[in-house]
């Protein structure tokens, strides 16, 4: 079942990217008591991810925080190293928390799989955003094509918030 408004994020935990190695985030800890943008991407340097999704959220992260976002998220079914890679190679290790879902746990626990075997890609995320609430799902933009980023596109939401 897919996650909906209104509704609580799972409890799974995270692998992060630090500049000391990963680390581990579980979702009470970036959720509790805070304002939440999170969006996730099929994959880390994708080409929609790469060249549209990601560069969204970057160009647009003082205006989020400026409306009382306290931290933007992306979360993709791939590890840590593939996560810290792609944050240095956008130069945003600093600005945007990497969240390596690379057993899928949140992705299939909140109902939004991509199957993408017959790609060759495997299991992967859909591509969509959020607003969350302590927790709670306030807004979820789902795109109807992966390969678009446009209801999840940072523009988007900051003019939903």
């Amino acid at each position: 079942m897919t996650i909906a408004v209104g509704q609580s994020l799972p409890e799974v935990t995270f692998r992060i990217p630090t500049e000391d190695g990963p680390s581990a985030r579980t979702t009470s800890e970036i959720c509790k008591g805070r304002r939440v943008v999170l969006f996730a991407v099929p994959g880390a340097f994708t080409p929609t991810c790469q060249n549209n999704h990601l560069p969204g959220y970057l160009k647009f992260r003082d205006q989020f925080l400026a409306k009382g976002i306290d931290e933007i998220v992306v979360v993709s079914v791939n590890d840590v190293h593939v996560m810290k890679a792609w944050a240095k190679a956008n130069d945003a290790m600093d600005k945007i928390c990497f969240l390596a879902d690379g057993s899928a746990e949140f992705t299939k626990a909140v109902g939004l799989v991509l199957d993408a075997t017959a790609g060759g890609l495997g299991i992967r995320s859909l591509r969509y955003s959020m607003l969350i609430e302590n927790g709670v799902v306030k807004i979820l933009n789902l795109e109807d094509n992966p390969g678009q980023a446009e209801m999840s596109s940072a523009a988007t939401l900051l003019a939903q918030i």
